[in-house]
């Protein structure tokens, strides 16, 4: 599940990429969040899938414990801070064009980029660095021990300011809801909804759902849930920010109408070609047999 899973996110963040750098009339700063996120997804997903196959299934590589494996461990960590930490910045992003200004200038996005890629670097370097000098098992494979903490601390306290900015934005939006009109009431209603897609992106569920139920059936619930929700959580980015995107799917739709355009004028001008042709060549042929009629 979690190969696949990863291996059907990649392919579709892939595909979603090469439309947003595509088309010109999609560049805006949304955009180029949505590409920094989806390319945190496509390395994230690629590490696991290298770290499953080449670490996890292979317990000779494990047992010679070669370095590596820890370095490999240290890019997968990484790459995981990123994925969740560029789904505060769009969190972040979404909060302060919503709530903080509605129609506010454009935002600096260094400071995205800065927290996206640079920040996760702290906690994967003091990961590693403590559980080389503490617990420094092979390929640092195992999960009982705390230093894990200097990892998934900063992930849930990302987590934690997403959930905010969600329940913040809804509360806006109802607010808005009351005090406009009967006719506003569909779009705002509309706004709703979409921020509630917003749970599969910035990961919220982590926190509504941390715990497995002690139900035998609910669990194995619980789990298949998850596991849907964390190794096939980019195909549900890509689906609900590209191509379920109105802006994309009018995009795409402008194309294919100027490609089906470019087609049928293609083939109207053979069509006139050839019958310009046979008319050259019937003309010809009439010219020939007069001269032999009249030499």
């Amino acid at each position: 599940m979690a190969i696949v899973g990863h291996a059907l996110s990649i392919a579709s963040l892939l595909i979603s990429l090469a439309i947003f750098f595509y088309f010109r009339s999609l560049s805006c700063q949304r955009i180029t969040l949505h590409k920094n996120l989806f390319c945190s997804f496509v390395l994230n997903s690629a590490l696991t899938i290298l770290y499953l196959v080449a670490v996890v299934n292979e317990p000779a590589v494990v047992k010679r414990n070669l370095p590596g494996c820890k370095v490999l461990h240290f890019f997968h960590m990484y790459m995981l801070g990123c994925n969740y930490f560029w789904m505060l910045c769009e969190g972040i992003y979404l909060h302060t064009l919503i709530v903080v200004a509605v129609f506010a200038e454009e935002q600096h996005l260094h400071w995205y980029y800065l927290l996206g890629w640079g920040f996760p670097l702290v906690p994967a370097s003091i990961h590693a660095v403590a559980r080389k000098t503490y617990f420094d098992d092979n390929c640092w494979m195992s999960v009982e021990t705390h230093l894990l903490y200097a990892i998934h601390g900063p992930i849930l306290a990302a987590l934690l300011v997403n959930l905010f900015f969600l329940l913040n934005i809804i509360r806006v939006l109802v607010t808005k809801l009351r005090d406009t009109h009967r006719a506003e009431t569909n779009m705002y209603m509309k706004a709703v909804r979409a921020t509630l897609i917003l749970v599969p992106l910035l990961g919220i569920q982590f926190v509504i759902f941390p715990w497995r139920p002690e139900n035998r059936l609910a669990g194995e619930v619980f789990e298949y849930i998850m596991h849907i929700l964390m190794h096939y959580q980019g195909l549900l980015v890509a689906t609900i920010f590209c191509f379920f995107n109105g802006e994309v799917q009018a995009a795409l739709k402008r194309q294919w109408e100027h490609c089906s355009m470019r087609s049928t004028s293609y083939t109207a001008t053979s069509m006139t070609e050839t019958l310009n042709g046979r008319q050259a060549d019937h003309s010809e042929l009439l010219a020939l047999k007069t001269a032999d009629t009249y030499p």
